[in-house]
């Protein structure tokens, strides 16, 4: 039997031992070299892009000659006003990328020595950020696409009287959400939450290329996909792959997002669902890449992502 992938040496190729060894200079210079590869680390304005800037070397800042503003290696990122040093941000990366099937924030403030709000507000800035990475893509040749409930638990009374019938309407916390999950076989996945699983057809419409072929269950409202795509259905209620149609690749998804909510968060709330999601993307759609590699890809987006207007200041805004 073939070994795992993350089993092997190869998965291997970034320790936080060798991190912490490198040292703030070396971590800084990973920043720097990741935020302006173009110019192998030279400072590049993020005001007027202008390339010739000389280093404030005691405040690890810099000062543009055509504009005449400062600016940080973070300034303009999602990264902005951080005050974390460049080593334990590393590591916070290198963390989340060891995670395969995510990380609580509880567990990262541990592991880093920090308050839980400030690694509740990093890791939520990290998964935007890692959501960036599908921005505008779309889907070709075999798509499947299918939908989860999440959330909206309801518990029931101790003492069989008191119980309600929890599939009714009036007995619903509001809480409850679906995924839809979009997955083109050995390419990328999209996902989406909604209310109703039905208006994943619209979704399909935005990110599915109509010359791609969909596959889907039974469910009556994916009939609507048949209008503009070639639709292979399977009806699960006979089998889970009926030799021409399958919808197991984006099961197998929900399957990590599942154990990422369930096993890791506990509860996750509905305004940031589309995060958790996104992040079990990520991870699904760079699950053969070593942890050096996840751990510098999710860097390079972080550091071309823009100050998230969600998370900047998001407890000063709350207390």
């Amino acid at each position: 039997m073939a070994q795992h992938f993350l089993l092997s040496a190869a998965a291997r190729t970034l320790s936080l031992k060798a991190i912490y060894a490198g040292g703030e200079e070396k971590a800084y210079t990973t920043f720097r070299k990741l935020r302006w590869p173009n110019t192998d680390g030279e400072a590049v304005c993020p005001h007027c892009g202008g390339v010739d800037a000389y280093e404030i070397t005691t405040r690890r800042r810099f000062k543009c000659a055509a504009c005449g503003k400062q600016f940080s290696v973070t300034s303009g990122t999602i990264l902005a006003s951080r005050k974390m040093s460049f080593v334990d941000l590393l590591a916070a990366l290198c963390i989340i990328a060891n995670a395969a099937k995510g990380i609580s924030a509880l567990q990262l403030a541990r592991d880093l020595d920090c308050q839980h709000k400030t690694a509740f507000v990093l890791a939520h800035k990290l998964r935007e950020a890692l959501a960036s990475e599908t921005n505008g893509a779309s889907l070709t040749g075999e798509v499947e696409i299918d939908g989860a409930y999440f959330g909206g638990h309801i518990r029931p009374s101790n003492k069989a009287e008191n119980r309600v019938d929890r599939r009714l309407a009036q007995h619903q916390t509001g809480k409850r959400r679906v995924v839809i999950a979009l997955r083109q076989r050995k390419g990328r996945t999209l996902t989406s939450v909604v209310r109703h699983e039905a208006e994943g057809v619209e979704i399909a419409k935005r990110v599915v290329d109509r010359m791609a072929v969909m596959h889907a269950d039974e469910a009556s409202h994916w009939d609507a996909l048949h209008a503009g795509w070639q639709v292979g259905r399977v009806n699960h209620s006979l089998a889970y792959s009926n030799g021409e149609s399958c919808t197991n690749q984006a099961e197998s998804f929900f399957s990590r997002l599942r154990r990422m909510v369930d096993g890791q968060h506990h509860a996750v709330s509905p305004q940031y669902l589309h995060q958790y999601a996104a992040h079990a993307a990520w991870l699904e759609n760079n699950s053969r890449l070593d942890n050096g590699a996840l751990t510098y890809s999710a860097l390079g987006l972080a550091l071309n992502h823009k100050v998230s207007r969600n998370w900047k200041g998001y407890w000063q805004r709350r207390i």
